[in-house]
């Protein structure tokens, strides 16, 4: 296709749509067009595994947010989704930060439109506003404090015991932190689609074919499922658990791009992926695909 069709085609599409030799070595030249450009690639958990093997750096939401904000190359390469490129300008303003595909949105952060939940704020106006940083920049702008799900109970535990919260955009994590922290925090009523679907039923039954196998769970998956968890937490600490952990089977309960890492630091131990409620054996992100 010719670059300037592909270019009037990019806001349908998202990306430049140009036929690309087979012939390439692409690992050879992303390398030489990072050098060239002095570009910096961030990858999360959830990429394919050739974009984390070619990637610069490699994390869940805290840890690449904190590496964009450190970044001194000219040009931040997000393979991630938009909140994620959002935050990485953010963060580091002065830099230039590329999406793939600009289609790569979030359900979750789709869940909370603007409108809408600046309506439910206003309703609350004593409350403090905690948002999970999985949030589109707007919704960020109408928020207090901006969490990660690995700190996000420090966060809260800091806070006077009578200070009202409303916590967004993920109901099932807020659920989660309100009953690790004893809180009654109010939720925004949305949600992660990869997480929400996982199927009890299927992992209750992958326990019993495997019962040495323990269930690793991130805390947005639905309360039926984080019951039954023999370990709830963030990407990063699920993956570090799985490494210093005696177990050498596990079901793990979030998006299968994770697995990459947790077999390449740990390649003598055995992970499953949990199955979620449709035909499909394991659980991905359609938008962290589109990378």
């Amino acid at each position: 296709m010719d670059i300037n069709i592909a270019k009037e085609q990019i806001e349908n599409k998202g990306f430049l749509d140009l036929e690309i030799d087979p012939q390439i070595d692409l690992f050879a030249e992303i390398q030489k067009l990072k050098k060239e450009k002095n570009a910096i690639l961030l990858a999360h958990y959830y990429q394919e595994t050739d974009i984390q093997d070619v990637a610069d750096y490699i994390g869940d939401s805290l840890g690449l947010a904190q590496k964009a904000e450190q970044a001194d190359a000219d040009i931040i390469v997000f393979a991630g989704v938009h909140f994620m490129a959002e935050t990485a300008k953010i963060l580091n303003p002065s830099k230039k930060v590329l999406l793939p595909d600009l289609k790569a949105g979030c359900s979750l952060a789709s869940s909370a439109p603007t409108p809408l939940f600046k309506a439910f704020k206003e309703k609350y106006p004593d409350h403090l506003v905690i948002s999970y940083i999985n949030c589109t920049a707007e919704i960020k702008a109408l928020s207090d404090i901006i969490c990660t799900s690995s700190n996000a109970k420090t966060i809260i535990d800091s806070l006077p015991k009578d200070q009202p919260i409303i916590f967004a955009p993920d109901k099932n994590l807020g659920a989660y932190l309100n009953k690790v922290s004893g809180r009654n925090m109010r939720l925004w009523n949305g949600a992660c689609m990869v997480h929400e679907i996982f199927s009890l039923e299927k992992i209750t039954k992958l326990k019993i074919r495997h019962p040495k196998a323990k269930l690793l769970a991130h805390p947005e998956c639905e309360e039926a499922v984080l019951n039954i968890a023999d370990f709830i937490g963030s990407t990063t600490e699920i993956l570090n658990f799985s490494m210093v952990d005696s177990t050498d089977q596990y079901i793990v309960a979030t998006e299968t791009g994770i697995l990459h890492q947790m077999q390449k630091n740990a390649p003598t131990k055995t992970f499953i992926p949990a199955p979620p409620n449709n035909n499909c054996a394991c659980n991905d992100c359609p938008y962290m695909k589109l990378n």
